[in-house]
């Protein structure tokens, strides 16, 4: 049988779950374990760590060492809660798998930084795997309905520890309808202040969904926070500014929340025991919760939009990161998620058979788009966030910057396309 990872095609699919107040209480009980799994063993590696850069071996060191290295290895026998009947092995072992990952990540990737403590919060996960039978596996019958997560209906779901669960969406209706043979890798159950969610990890043979059809259209993108986009066609779409929006009734919940939050310290109460403080807190976190979705709906719908309508579709490749050390900026650039956005394009353009490209966004912006002039050398002023509408000094001709900035973006664009000798240029959106 071809392992999960040896698959060509993967995707991740995403339903709303309704468990019962058992199953919430074993969905609590796993998500602790899973995150106490993984605090453990950042502990243990960093008193290992602390010990063998000493240098000191006596011998109450090395046999501290000694009983660290086997408690990594079976945290079950030195934890027992780990190991009761409502907790799930696969989840203990998916906690290690991903803890590993971490520092391999680090390795690779050092801005990703070490492996930190994971802290509960109002919302919480844990993961499992997809196991099959021996003789499922002999058989070849690897289905999402015969597995130890599977599908018993297109309403219902068998976990591990958690039984029969109703679910609901849309995205795993098709999925079944378009290709009903696929495998389930992992299965990552969440809760949060808007409900519980089931996420599946898939693979198959056969891509799952089928490419969509050319239009024949390139585009450039210039992403800005005035408005959130502009197109090299003169398209602008308005930035929806959500958080900002609800930025006042996010302070007065913050505001009564901290007032509970004293009244409750100087009254000698425990705050997990202050109903008050904790009702303002869950209303504080759900309205996060709202704007986030808010966020993630606009931008879900619109690049799937530009990724229907255009073949290839190019934008700055613009680093969050650094642009968020603006303090006059940072709000507004982590409200917009231009990060989001460009990962969705990115992964529906090779869902759907399109092309997505990042250019480095050097000279975009103070670059003339009808001579080639640049703003800032030979003398010319450079400009400003302030100017919105500039004249090139040589053409004269007239700019709207956004739009200006886009239409580099696409000759860039074409030009890298050109250097990677893509089949087909298509022409000006």
């Amino acid at each position: 049988m071809i392992s999960m990872s040896d698959l060509p095609y993967h995707l991740g699919i995403k339903m709303r779950i309704y468990p019962s107040s058992q199953q919430k209480r074993i969905i609590a009980i796993n998500c602790g374990v899973s995150r106490a799994v993984y605090n453990k063993l950042i502990a243990i590696n960093s008193e290992l760590l602390h010990l063998r850069k000493t240098g000191i071996y006596i011998q109450t060191v090395a046999e501290r060492i000694e009983t660290l290295e086997l408690r990594k290895k079976k945290l079950s026998k030195y934890y027992s809660y780990m190991s009761v009947n409502d907790v799930d092995s696969l989840a203990v072992a998916q906690a290690k798998l991903n803890y590993n990952a971490a520092w391999n990540m680090f390795k690779k990737i050092h801005s990703s930084g070490v492996p930190k403590y994971h802290k509960k919060g109002v919302s919480d996960s844990y993961q499992t795997s997809c196991t099959y039978t021996t003789e499922n596996k002999k058989k070849g019958n690897c289905t999402p309905f015969s597995g130890s997560v599977r599908f018993l209906d297109t309403k219902h779901v068998q976990l591990p520890k958690l039984g029969r669960i109703r679910i609901s969406g849309s995205s795993y209706r098709k999925i079944l309808a378009h290709n009903p043979n696929f495998r389930i890798g992992t299965a990552t159950i969440k809760y949060d202040t808007s409900g519980y969610y089931l996420s599946l990890q898939i693979g198959d043979v056969a891509p799952f969904i089928d490419p969509k059809p050319k239009t024949g259209k390139i585009t450039g993108i210039d992403l800005n926070t005035d408005n959130f986009l502009t197109d090299s066609s003169g398209n602008v779409i308005d930035n929806p500014r959500y958080y900002r929006k609800s930025l006042k009734r996010l302070k007065s919940l913050q505001r009564r929340m901290s007032r509970r939050q004293v009244r409750a310290k100087k009254e000698g109460r425990k705050l997990a025991e202050s109903r008050n403080y904790q009702k303002s807190r869950l209303q504080a976190a759900r309205l996060h919760q709202h704007v986030k979705n808010q966020r993630e709906d606009f931008l879900q719908k619109l690049s799937t939009a530009y990724i229907n309508n255009h073949d290839v579709v190019v934008l700055e490749d613009l680093r969050g990161k650094n642009l968020m050390k603006n303090h006059a900026l940072a709000m507004s650039i982590a409200d917009v998620g231009w990060y989001s956005f460009q990962r969705m394009l990115e992964y529906k353009a090779d869902l759907y058979g399109k092309k997505y490209i990042e250019i480095d966004k050097r000279n975009t912006t103070q670059r003339c788009s009808n001579c080639g002039s640049i703003m800032g050398h030979n003398g010319y002023p450079k400009l400003t966030l302030k100017d919105r509408e500039w004249d090139c000094p040589i053409c004269k001709a007239h700019h709207i910057r956004d739009y200006n900035a886009a239409k580099n973006i696409l000759e860039k664009g074409i030009a890298k396309l050109e250097e990677e000798e893509y089949s087909i240029i298509p022409y000006k959106s």
